[in-house]
C-alpha cells in the first residue's frame, strides 16, 4: 500500500506511516539495500522481519531519499548516516512509522492493541498514573501510557531507565487523538515532556519531540554520525 500517512509537524520534524500489504519481492523492488543493509536482511529468520526492515527503508526513501541510510550508535538508537537527520523507528503487526528531524530530539512508538495488555500493565504502570475505569476506553488507555513510555525512553537515549519506576505519564482524559504530558526522573535526568497520539484501525500510535539545549546538544554530537561514517 505504500505510505497512508505523511505529517509535517514543523519545518524540522517529519512523521510517516506505512501499511505492510506487499510482498517480499515487492518490497524489496522499491528499496535499493547498501551492503550493511543486505547482511542484516539475509540474518532475518522470519517473513515478518523481512517485511518489517524492508518497509522501514522504503518508508525512508519515500519521506528523505532513496540514498539515505540507517547506521546506529552505541546505544543501538538509529541515525541518518550523512549526519543530516535523527530517525524513531517503529513497526507491529502491519504498520511501520517513522519520525525523522533536522533538528530536534524525537520518540516514536506504535503498537497493535491486542488484549493481553490488562495482565502486565502492573509491569509498567505506577501509583501515580491513573487509568481510565470505562471499560470500552482502558486498552487503549493502557497502550496509550506504553507508548508514550516507549517514546520517552527512545527520546531520552540513557541506559538504565525503568520504564514503572521512571517514567510517570500525567492524567489525562483519553480520546480518539489528543495530547500528553510525561516526566523522565532518574539520577541523570529529570525532564517534562510534550507528546501527541493518535489512534488508527486497531493501532496506537504516540510520538515526542524537543529541541536540544546547549548541553544536549554537544551530547547529540557525540552520538550523530559525521561524514558517513
Amino acid at each position: 500500500m505504500a505510505c497512508i500517512s505523511e505529517h509535517h509537524l514543523n519545518e524540522y520534524t517529519m512523521l510517516g506511516v506505512w501499511k505492510i500489504e506487499e510482498d517480499l519481492k515487492t518490497l524489496m523492488s522499491m528499496v535499493e539495500l547498501g551492503p550493511d543493509d543486505r547482511k542484516k536482511f539475509m540474518q532475518f529468520k522470519s517473513t515478518s522481519r523481512k517485511l518489517e526492515f524492508l518497509s522501514v527503508r522504503a518508508l525512508l526513501a519515500e519521506l528523505l531519499d532513496p540514498e539515505a541510510r540507517i547506521v546506529y550508535n552505541k546505544n543501538n538508537k538509529p541515525f541518518i548516516k550523512d549526519g543530516s537527520h535523527f530517525i524513531s523507528i517503529s513497526h507491529s503487526n502491519k504498520l511501520t512509522a517513522l519520525m525523522l528531524s533536522s533538528r530536534e530530539r524525537i520518540g516514536l512508538d506504535l503498537e497493535y492493541m491486542s488484549s493481553n495488555i490488562m495482565g502486565i500493565a502492573r509491569k509498567f504502570i505506577n501509583d501515580n498514573e491513573k487509568i481510565t475505569r470505562k471499560r470500552e476506553l482502558k486498552k487503549y488507555h493502557l497502550y496509550l501510557h506504553w507508548c508514550a513510555k516507549e517514546a520517552l525512553f527512545k527520546i531520552c537515549d540513557k541506559e538504565g531507565i525503568n520504564m514503572q519506576k521512571n517514567i510517570t505519564i500525567y492524567p489525562f482524559n483519553v480520546q480518539e487523538s489528543g495530547d500528553i504530558r510525561g516526566e523522565v526522573k532518574t539520577e541523570l535526568i529529570n525532564e517534562v515532556f510534550d507528546l501527541q497520539y493518535t489512534r488508527y484501525e486497531n493501532y496506537a500510535i504516540v510520538w515526542t519531540k524537543k529541541e536540544y539545549d546547549d548541553r544536549e546538544s554537544e551530547e547529540a554530537k557525540m552520538y550523530r554520525p559525521v561524514n558517513g561514517s
